[in-house]
Order: C-alpha cells, then sequence, then structure tokens
C-alpha cells in the first residue's frame, strides 16, 4: 500500500516537540512508520518540497526518534520504487511562497487551507492509486475533510483523539 505522510506524523512519533498529543497519539505515528518501511511505499514529490518539510522539521541523520528514522528511511530509499515513489507537481508561475500547485484542487472552500499542507494534497490527487494522506495533530485537515473527500483526498487520522 502507498501513503503520503504529513510532517506532523514524524514529528509526533518523535515525542519530543509535542506535548500535546497523547501517549496512544505518539505510538500509533510511531507503529504506521515502521510498518511503511517495513511493508509499505511512501509517496512524494520530485521536487523536494515534502522531503524539504521533513528536514526543517526532523532530523535525517536517523537520530535519535523514529521520526529521524524514517526520515532517513526515506533518504536511503529514494531511488528504491518498492518503497519510495515520487511525483511530479507543477508550481504555478504566480506563486509567492511555492505552495500553489496546478494539482491542488481550485475551490474556494480550500482558501484558507494550509498553504504549506497544499503539496500533501496535490500529492494524493497527482498519485495513480489517490493514496491516503496520513496526520496525527493538524487539525487543519479535520477543518477541511469533507471538502477534501469530496475532491477525492483519502485522509487518516492516526489521533482522532486530538481532533477537535
Amino acid at each position: 500500500m502507498r501513503f503520503i505522510v504529513d510532517s506532523n506524523v514524524p514529528i509526533v512519533a518523535n515525542a519530543r516537540e509535542t506535548p500535546h498529543a497523547s501517549p496512544a497519539c505518539i505510538l500509533a505515528c510511531a507503529q504506521i512508520l515502521g510498518e511503511i518501511q517495513q511493508q509499505h511505499i511512501v509517496v512524494i514529490d520530485d521536487g523536494w518540497r515534502v522531503l524539504n518539510e521533513y528536514k526543517r522539521k526532523i532530523n535525517p541523520n536517523g537520530q535519535p526518534g523514529v521520526g529521524d528514522r524514517f526520515l532517513h528511511w526515506v533518504l536511503i530509499n529514494l531511488s528504491n520504487r518498492e518503497r519510495c515513489e515520487t511525483v511530479t507537481l507543477t508550481p504555478l508561475v504566480n506563486s509567492d511562497d511555492g505552495n500553489d500547485l496546478a494539482e491542488f484542487p481550485q475551490d474556494r472552500e480550500l482558501i484558507n487551507f494550509d498553504r504549506a499542507d497544499r503539496k500533501f494534497v496535490a500529492l494524493a490527487l497527482t498519485h495513480p492509486e489517490k493514496p491516503p494522506i496520513l496526520n496525527a495533530t493538524d487539525t487543519d485537515w479535520w477543518h477541511h475533510r469533507a471538502i477534501l473527500e469530496k475532491h477525492g483526498v483519502l485522509l487518516r487520522f492516526l489521533c482522532p483523539d486530538a481532533m477537535p
């Protein structure tokens, strides 16, 4: 199975900077990252938007946390199609911050959706299998779930106790 992993999942799995995450939430994030590394495929973009976000928030050397190990694993497996697939995203030329992508739905109900998370939505809609996006504690996904699902985006909430 293929998954798109929002950066909050490995951050929560590290259990360092997420005091709002419950022990069950931390465990759920750590477990899914382990499962992905053992038997699934992570989907990222070929322009390194996802990887650069990961690298800003998690240690690419693989230490000391579970999320750090996940990023290290992704970097090692970039060219291994059995573990990592890349998708091409198309930035719009008039984008001030690079977060405006042709593949993101043009919908007024998504105008306030987190600009930094648009790449994950674009990935999900561009990949032929429409893999689910994993989320831990980011409530923006929860608030926009109905409209995202209307556009064909599958969401998997790992920490339902963190949602409003």
